[in-house]
């Protein structure tokens, strides 16, 4: 329909088609049953998400049943099932996610001492497949691969047969997906790679210390089954060490980067997971009591993280799907002024309303002096929206921000005739530009008096 948003990493080349195309896809099959309503469109990709996690699970289960027992793999089981972490993201339609669910499935075919499901070629296409969605899907694997290629007796086979066969195919497969659309050649994993490794441009969306991941990265994404973990890495016999070398490898390159975030290490989650169930059964006469402390210790930040925390992005967007409804959208026009990509877009509106928001592509020139679209209208949020509607035709017929924007630009709402229409919750813990409500201000036309 001609309408819809790419982000500068799409101009730049930074992000392949391959996973897109899968809720692609879905959304045009809705388009030809004509079921592609909003609503459908914003939960179809998440429960497309939610059942391959859900097979990831049962992958994970069936693994550990493999290698130990059944009792074993239903203590691993039960430990994933109760991660606050893996509840808050595997619904999500992140790279990092389905970097985690192809680990989980790469992981099954990989050969382990004990393994009898083990074969190269499919855990080789699994990862490959990983890594055209998320190039930094090869980090944890490094480890995984070379201890599987020193165990080998046929290296030269496992290399021409397996490696070098998967990998053309998936390069091939990635690099025809991209040309088809972008309209011409892009290698995005090397992009990728140059983006945020040699220019490590991913500061610019923020840096932490080096020792983050250790001192709060995996500490919270573990949350209470940080004590299982570390228990079940003392117990677990020596053919699981290479899971724990890739945790720590995996952690220690990120912490590399200076731009860090606790989705990055979501995929060395599941590697958890088999210790702290393997901790779990050996609590014996404890298990009960621990398991329920697990439980019960989960459920309160996974209900919270996932239904009240930082909720309002994504109710507010019913209040501007609303304006496509009405018989003046074609004047209705929407300004966000909140921190970049703070709220969805086009996919949960789906009609052609004029939608825009603060900008913050990060510098590809190398200017020293750069300041993104977003800084600068924070620097001088008054001042910025006076240049930018210098005239009153320009001005939007909906504001949306936080909380904490609104006594700043108070005189500007009034002299131009804005007034509130809706409040929306969105944090307890509002911190700097993210405010603990968004507002939703109208601009009164004369068809409201």
């Amino acid at each position: 329909n001609n309408y819809g948003y790419l982000t500068w990493e799409w101009a730049h080349g930074l992000r392949g088609y391959s996973y897109p195309l899968l809720f692609a896809s879905i959304y045009k099959a809705l388009q030809l049953l004509a079921k592609d309503d909003v609503q459908l469109l914003i939960w179809v990709p998440r429960l497309a998400q939610a059942v391959l996690a859900a097979f990831a699970d049962v992958k994970l289960y069936s693994l550990v049943r493999h290698l130990e027992n059944a009792e074993t793999a239903k203590c691993v089981y039960f430990c994933q099932l109760c991660s606050w972490f893996t509840w808050y993201s595997c619904t999500r339609t992140l790279t990092n996610t389905m970097e985690t669910l192809l680990t989980i499935f790469a992981l099954s075919y990989y050969p382990i001492k004990g393994s009898k499901m083990s074969s190269s070629c499919k855990y080789l296409a699994l990862i490959a497949f990983a890594i055209v969605i998320r190039p930094t899907a090869v980090i944890p694997w490094i480890p995984l691969v070379f201890s599987h290629f020193l165990q080998e007796q046929r290296k030269a086979d496992l290399i021409l047969h397996n490696c070098i066969p998967v990998g053309l195919v998936t390069i091939g497969t990635s690099l025809i997906i991209d040309r088809v659309f972008f309209g011409e050649w892009v290698l995005v994993q090397l992009n990728f790679l140059k983006f945020n490794v040699l220019q490590n441009l991913g500061t610019f969306y923020g840096s932490h210390p080096w020792h983050w991941y250790f001192t709060q990265g995996l500490p919270v994404i573990l949350g209470t089954h940080l004590p299982f973990f570390i228990h079940g890495c003392v117990l677990a016999p020596k053919r699981y060490r290479i899971f724990l070398m890739a945790v720590i490898w995996t952690v220690l390159v990120y912490s590399m980067l200076s731009h860090k975030e606790f989705r990055f290490i979501y995929p060395v989650l599941p590697f958890c997971m088999v210790f702290c169930g393997y901790s779990l059964k050996h609590l014996k006469a404890w298990k009960k009591p621990a398991a329920s402390f697990l439980l019960l210790s989960n459920l309160l930040p996974a209900l919270y993280t996932g239904l009240i925390h930082q909720r309002g992005s994504l109710d507010v967007m019913s209040h501007i799907q609303q304006l496509c409804n009405n018989s003046y959208q074609s004047q209705a026009s929407v300004f966000i002024m909140m921190p970049c990509h703070s709220t969805p877009f086009y996919s949960h509106v789906h009609c052609p309303l004029k939608m825009r928001f603060l900008q913050c592509p990060p510098d590809l020139t190398g200017n020293e002096s750069y300041t993104d679209e977003a800084d600068v209208f924070y620097s001088n949020p008054l001042g910025w929206l006076n240049k930018e509607f210098y005239n009153d035709t320009l001005l939007p017929s909906h504001l949306i921000f936080f909380s904490v924007l609104e006594q700043e630009i108070s005189s500007f709402l009034a002299l131009r005739g804005y007034e509130k229409m809706a409040t929306v919750f969105h944090t307890h813990v509002p911190q700097g530009r993210v405010g603990s409500h968004i507002y939703v201000y109208r601009k009164k036309t004369e068809m409201n008096h």
